[in-house]
């Protein structure tokens, strides 16, 4: 979850490094620090709260050094104090470190270490690691040049258990840093005359767009001018060197309020950019060059398997139901986070889809080894070029969103949605689906974006429905078929960012339970649309309203509802099953963004939460 960034080279170190955190700060916010090496340790200045707090607090200290790390916390071992904040540095005073993930085994080697007469100062598993790590410094004296903390990192690690990304310096060796990996992402920033390392792309991107992605069991040593890839047994790697395709502009907030609302407002891009070169040259099916899985063996498959945490979870339970009703394929939905404990039965002819934004999610990491382990196939949606889910799988598609700042995922959720209604076509044009269907289908997937757009012209006046809505507690998000993984995304995002009570629900599930909330201080949000399921959403809601339940409706655009039974109306145009989910999203999306607005809340950094979960 924190976010860590490392710099070395010609810049005075720290204002890039409280640049870079507060490009990191979604990944948590509990507390931030940053460490220069001096003459004779180093300089440190750590607050619990914001960067902005942690820059306050730089401002008091001589931050001159040409060499640093910085850290933003979302706590795990230790609370949400100043001295549990990151870096921390050693007993001895001469080792500073910074930490994404868990040490498991932290008692044993903390009680160790008490035994050599290191002391602690914080709550935390990182700073046994920090000691032991100076433990070893101390043992490796006799070596001589800067290999010496290299070492020391590599003898420390092969005592840790649990997941890490660091990055550790000596005083001793004031230009130099040396990061590791495991289960938590790193990135080195390949520089002219400079190198940083950091766990997300937005906070380097400004100083290069040349990367690598370190990966699991890997460590690097970095100086300004000079780096290296080896690995814990010793092993020398050979650096592959990539290239960043976006640029800092599109990690920036420009003239919008808050990231959720830039992220909103470009899904109409981010949309076309998830579609491009990706259908057939006659228009009849989709297209996936990624996927390392011939037409003869898609069609080997019996079933299919999606795997995946929070919104990318709401976006599999939609990609279900298009494949199912569209390819006529059996598919089932599994939360990552309990897969690999549930041991279920499973077809042998099943391929596996996993999805991420980040890429980096743990809970799916683990669920594609266990998937592997079982010698399935697996293949992986995610957004970010380089992740670690993306290298270990045997293919898969990018989402080609661009980068997601906000907390709350809304372009990377909608890009996600598209994938899965082209996997269907995809699927189904490769078994019964006619070349007149895949056509017409192909020309509603190309119409998404500008439905989407149609649909954030009304932004306004979802706005005013929101601020009269924004004092209740409680709400109820309702749909059918396609469009109930839509309420129960709805729900979630209030529940994110405007920390309501809000529950979605197939609607006619209502009356089996959630009608017992049903009251004047509990509205509903429906989604209505033609067909077979006109009437009987109607009648739900009938049933509310005689409870004297008020109606939020999100209506597809001809249809008309008995007078009185809705408070207030949000059109959507009427479109293809396959995009409805999508377009039926932006409402949901800017009710909770604006509800959320008028509550006070802090959109882009909801409380308790981070961008890329990435601990158990």
């Amino acid at each position: 979850m924190c976010g860590i960034i490392g710099y070395t080279g010609k810049q005075k170190a720290a204002p890039l490094i409280i640049e870079g955190l507060k490009r990191l700060e979604y990944r948590g916010y509990d507390s931030a620090g940053v460490a220069v090496p001096t003459a004779g340790g180093f300089n440190l200045a750590k607050k619990t709260g914001r960067v902005a707090n942690l820059e306050k607090e730089a401002a008091r200290h001589k931050l001159l050094g040409h060499c640093g790390i910085g850290h933003t916390r979302w706590a795990t071992h230790g609370g949400v104090t100043d001295a549990n904040a990151h870096p921390h540095i050693s007993s001895d005073g001469k080792i500073a470190l910074i930490h994404n993930g868990v040490i498991e085994n932290f008692t044993a080697v903390k009680d160790f270490l008490l035994g050599k007469g290191y002391t602690f100062q914080s709550e935390t598993d990182t700073e046994a690691l920090c000691n032991l790590v100076a433990y070893h410094y101390a043992k490796e004296s006799h070596i001589e040049g800067e290999s010496r903390l290299l070492e020391s990192v590599r003898k420390s690690l092969q005592h840790i258990e649990g997941t890490y990304g660091i990055v550790v310096m000596t005083h001793e060796s004031p230009d130099e840093l040396v990061s590791a990996r495991k289960g938590s992402p790193l990135i080195l920033g390949i520089g002219d005359g400079e190198n940083l390392v950091a766990s997300d792309v937005s906070a380097i991107v400004s100083r290069t767009q040349s990367v690598v992605y370190l990966k699991d069991g890997e460590l690097a040593r970095l100086t300004p001018s000079f780096f290296s890839l080896s690995t814990i047994n010793e092993g020398e790697v050979e650096a592959v060197v990539d290239q960043v395709t976006w640029s800092i502009k599109d990690a920036e907030m420009g003239d919008h309020a808050h990231f959720m609302e830039k992220e909103i407002f470009e899904q109409p891009q981010a949309l076309e950019n998830t579609m491009r070169g990706r259908f057939s040259e006659d228009g009849s099916t989709a297209l996936f060059g990624g996927l390392n899985l011939s037409a003869a063996e898609f069609r080997q498959i019996d079933r299919f398997m999606f795997c995946a945490c929070g919104t990318a979870w709401h976006a599999c339970l939609v990609t279900e139901h298009l494949i199912e009703r569209f390819a006529r394929v059996p598919v089932e939905v599994d939360y990552a986070s309990e897969f690999r404990y549930r041991n279920a039965p499973l077809h042998p002819n099943t391929l596996f889809f996993f999805l991420s934004q980040s890429g980096e999610t743990i809970d799916t990491l683990a669920a594609l080894r266990e998937a592997k382990r079982k010698g399935f196939r697996v293949l992986a949606i995610s957004n970010v070029v380089g992740s670690t889910i993306a290298r270990e799988t045997d293919g898969g598609i990018y989402q080609h969103a661009g980068p997601e700042i906000g907390v709350a995922s809304t372009k990377a959720f909608t890009s996600q949605l598209l994938i899965g209604a082209m996997m269907a076509l995809y699927i189904g044009r490769m078994r019964d689906m006619s070349f007149s269907d895949g056509a017409s289908y192909v020309t509603a997937l190309k119409s998404a974006p500008d439905l989407v757009r149609k649909v954030l012209k009304h932004a306004s006046h979802i706005r005013q429905i929101a601020e009269r809505y924004s004092k209740y507690t409680d709400m109820l998000f309702l749909g059918r078929l396609s469009l109930f993984p839509i309420a129960l995304e709805g729900a979630l995002k209030l529940k994110e960012i405007s920390y309501l009570h809000a529950e979605g629900y197939p609607a006619a599930e209502m009356k089996h339970g959630p009608i017992a909330l049903i009251s004047d201080k509990c509205p509903s949000v429906f989604f209505i649309t033609k067909g077979e399921m006109f009437p009987k959403v109607v009648s739900s809601m009938q049933e509310v309203k005689a409870r004297k339940g008020k109606i939020i409706a999100i209506c597809t655009e001809g249809l008309v509802l008995p007078d009185g039974l809705a408070d207030e109306l949000i059109s959507i145009p009427d479109c293809h099953e396959a995009i409805l989910p999508i377009v039926a999203t932006i409402p949901v999306q800017l009710l909770s963004y604006y509800i959320a607005v008028a509550r006070g809340c802090d959109v882009d950094k909801p409380r308790n939460l981070a961008k890329s979960v990435t601990v158990e």
